[in-house]
């Protein structure tokens, strides 16, 4: 299973979500899109959003910290 959490170092929502993942020993890659203009722009392309976190488990993504649709995509990967 593939995770990419979009965060900014500021974001509760982020760190709930990084916590969540930790949790159930799900490795993730963190990208901060406040430091990386490039993955800010990858960011809206994948999601038409601007704000964080955008979540993406094997090439689905998850608008914010939404855990019953995160449990979901897990449960059927």
């Amino acid at each position: 299973m593939e995770v990419k959490i979009y965060t900014t170092s500021t974001c509760p929502y982020c760190e709930m979500a990084k916590k969540y993942f930790k949790s159930k020993n799900i490795d993730f890659e963190e990208i901060n899109v406040q430091d990386n203009p490039e993955a800010a722009v990858e960011l809206i392309e994948k999601s038409g959003q601007m704000g964080v976190p955008v979540i993406e488990i094997d090439k689905k993504i998850i608008i914010g910290f939404n855990r019953s649709a995160i449990e979901r995509i897990i449960e059927s990967s």
